[in-house]
């Protein structure tokens, strides 16, 4: 914390604490799948657009050429230098779209996301280690599209969560050594109130996802049950959660209990994702939730709707935690826009927009954000 109270990164490069990467959704599919080298069949069953080149169409409308097809690096742009910067210990995403070859479209979506198994490098160009899976997307071509999706996953050593051939498999977190330090487990669960069918949840003997039954308390003592039976000294565990929907700020009041539930009971950081823009961030006891991230790539550029919400605008977070006791040391958010399906760092105007609107709402739940020197958001306890 710098002297005039701001929590900060100045001490990212310290001993004895860990820095996340996490951002919101990461959807690869249809009009992003199209411009990477390995596009899957283009055809879609939308109500309105019948062929996922439409929406490559309409971002070039709306920024210009997009050179096809671009390499795996493309689509993150000036991230991957945030990135390299910041260095972070864990890179943490929400994958929201099947990775196959699968034509087996669920019935009754309107809106199916996959992007063909040979464009995976993109995540491995990112050197992304976990991919929560548990939303709404992931099994748009049904329970084969989703097992492609793990063994793609798996295949370049990006480990999946909240998903599984099994509801056993579902629930087991991912994964990730930090040198030095202990682990990062993550575990990633679906909310219904994302649009997530009942259907989808895995059983004992069929692949799903983890879904929640309810953000009732019992509901959070069986998760913290697990975090207990893997959590030891110095691990860091992150609750990854898909709820609510796209668009406004409100926040149910059951999400925040949820969210303090866990947090009181050993999770460390509450990573919420499912709307299309940055929902408020609390500082909880000393703890970090996220209630939604925003969309951090997609293909919606060019689309109209919304606007005042500013879904153009994706938001690089970085936490950076003491893991003997899970509290926030620190946090930079680093403001980017989606142009021509890739991450452009954003402009001072549109920084300035993000940190006056993320603190407005966010004060209610103990934050205060506040824009630094370098264009990058810092938070500060209210």
């Amino acid at each position: 914390m710098d002297s005039a109270g701001y929590v900060t990164c100045n001490n990212i490069e310290s001993m004895g604490t860990v820095t996340i990467f996490l951002c919101g959704d990461v959807m690869t599919g249809r009009g992003v799948d199209q411009v990477l080298p390995h596009p899957s069949d283009a055809r879609l069953h939308e109500e309105y657009v019948k062929d996922a080149r439409q929406y490559v169409r309409l971002a070039e409308a709306a920024s210009g050429p997009i050179p096809r097809p671009v390499g795996f690096s493309y689509i993150w742009g000036d991230a991957l230098e945030e990135l390299a910067r910041i260095s972070p210990e864990a890179r943490v995403v929400n994958l929201e779209t099947s990775i196959t070859r699968s034509d087996d479209r669920r019935p009754g979506k309107g809106i199916h996301y996959r992007m063909h198994p040979d464009n995976v490098g993109c995540l491995a160009a990112a050197r992304i280690d976990v991919c929560a899976l548990a939303n709404n997307h992931v099994l748009d071509f049904g329970e084969a599209g989703l097992l492609e999706t793990i063994d793609t996953l798996a295949a370049v050593s990006v480990r999946g969560a909240g998903a599984g051939r099994t509801l056993a498999q579902a629930r087991e977190p991912a994964s990730v050594g930090i040198p030095g330090e202990g682990r990062l487990f993550v575990f990633a669960f679906g909310d219904p109130s994302s649009g997530i069918p009942s259907s989808w949840a895995a059983t004992d003997d069929a692949p799903g996802i983890d879904v929640l039954p309810d953000l009732l308390e019992a509901t959070a003592g069986e998760i913290l049950e697990r975090v207990r039976s893997v959590k030891q000294a110095r691990d860091i565990v992150v609750a990854s959660i898909h709820w609510g929907g796209n668009w406004g700020y409100q926040i149910p009041a059951a999400q925040q209990q949820f969210a303090r539930w866990l947090l009181d009971g050993g999770v460390d950081i509450v990573h919420g994702h499912s709307s299309h823009h940055a929902r408020p961030i609390e500082l909880y006891r000393g703890k970090l939730i996220l209630y939604g991230c925003g969309d951090f790539l997609d293909d919606y550029e060019g689309i109209v709707g919304h606007e005042e919400f500013r879904g153009d605008l994706a938001l690089m977070y970085f936490p950076t935690v003491e893991p003997e006791t899970g509290q926030l040391k620190s946090l930079r958010i680093t403001p980017m826009q989606i142009r021509n399906l890739q991450l452009n760092r954003a402009r001072a105007a549109d920084a300035e927009w993000l940190a006056c609107t993320l603190d407005r709402i966010s004060r209610p739940f103990g934050a205060q954000i506040k824009l630094t020197d370098d264009g990058t958001l810092a938070l500060r306890p209210s």
